[in-house]
Order: C-alpha cells, then structure tokens, then sequence
C-alpha cells in the first residue's frame, strides 16, 4: 500500500518492510549502521574523501534536505528501508528522466547483519510499484558489478532482464567498474505484478 501524505512524509508499505525518507533524526541509527557495515559496503560503492568518511549530524541533515528537493522536483526519491521501526538500509531512485526516456535507476543496500532474509527484493518490488503506478515511469534500470552475486541475486529473483555488460560503467571504490545492466520495462511489471506482489508484498 502506498500511502502519500502531508508535507515531506512518504511511505511504501510492504508486507515486512517499510520505505519512508529519511529525517535528520535518523542520523544516529543510520550513521551506526554505515561505520559497522563500513568495510562490507565499500567495494561496491564510490570511494568517498576521508572528510566525509562519517558525515556528521548536520551533513547527514543536509543531506536529507537534498533528498527532499529531489523529491520535490520530481527527479529522485531516497528511501530508508525499515523493517519494524529497525533502520535496515536504503533504496533509491535516481536520475529520474521524463520526455521519450520515463527511465529511474536504482541503487541500494542493506546492513549486513540483515542480509540474506529477502528484505532487499520485497523492498524493490515495493518501489517497482510506486514507480510504475505512482510515477509513471515506464522503465527502471539497475547497474550491478559482476561480482556482487548478493546484489545480482535480488534483481535476478524478480526477473529484471539481463541486457549485458557496459564496459567500466562507473568509478567504484576508486576503479572504473563494468556493470550488468539490469533493467524492467512497465509492460513486464503489468504483465507480472500480480505475481510478484503475491510472492513479495501481500
């Protein structure tokens, strides 16, 4: 069920989990969560300055204000993942593109003490919903390094298409990167929604 309400507040409610935007008084749980899950996320992300290794309170609350203009502006929309009132990562929908394109890309992760468990799929699904039904948009796209299985088994779990590799796609960790290019059009998440909110959401 998605439920849009006043102001700054969204949710996406699944069947365990629930996306919500983040607050600047999420800092301390989200910011425990980033320094014990720091070296298990670093591969698979962009290297960061050692400045903003630990973003303190007041860049974390800047940073829930980027969000909100995002959101504001159509162009993205960042989520914590919850599962009760446990803060368990993030999910994001990025650059999102209207015109010809209607195109988002997504990203996200999980702390890892909580991996394995298929938080991250109901959570994709979820956010599919919003963005096909909500939103729009016809198309989202997942970029994922070859050697992430953790990562590739999500998007594969739900049937996101394969459509090959983009050669050094982008700058992870400090390396350019290929990535698998995932992607799911509207008509197969009409064709299969049903399905998949059975399997994942109800």
């Amino acid at each position: 069920m998605t439920r849009l309400l006043s102001g700054s507040t969204q949710e996406l409610a699944g069947r365990r989990v629930t996306l919500r935007m983040l607050r600047p008084d999420d800092y301390e749980e989200w910011s425990e969560v980033r320094r014990r899950c720091r070296d298990w996320l670093a591969p698979w992300e962009p290297r960061v300055p050692p400045e903003y290794q630990e973003p303190d309170r007041r860049s974390f609350a800047a940073r829930c204000g980027i969000r909100e203009g995002e959101r504001q502006l159509g162009s993205g929309y960042g989520f914590g993942i919850f599962v009760g009132k446990r803060f368990a990562g993030e999910i994001n929908l990025s650059s999102v593109q209207r015109g010809p394109f209607q195109n988002a890309y997504v990203g996200y992760w999980i702390d890892k003490a909580l991996a394995g468990n298929g938080y991250v799929p109901e959570a994709l699904v979820v956010l599919a919903r919003f963005a096909f039904e909500d939103l729009g948009l016809h198309r989202l796209q997942v970029a994922i390094i070859p050697r992430n299985h953790a990562s590739r088994r999500v998007v594969e779990k739900l049937g996101f298409r394969d459509e090959g590799i983009a050669k050094r796609y982008l700058e992870i960790n400090g390396i350019w990167e290929d990535h698998i290019r995932y992607a799911m059009t509207a008509e197969e998440w009409w064709e299969r929604r049903e399905e998949l909110l059975d399997a994942w959401v109800r």
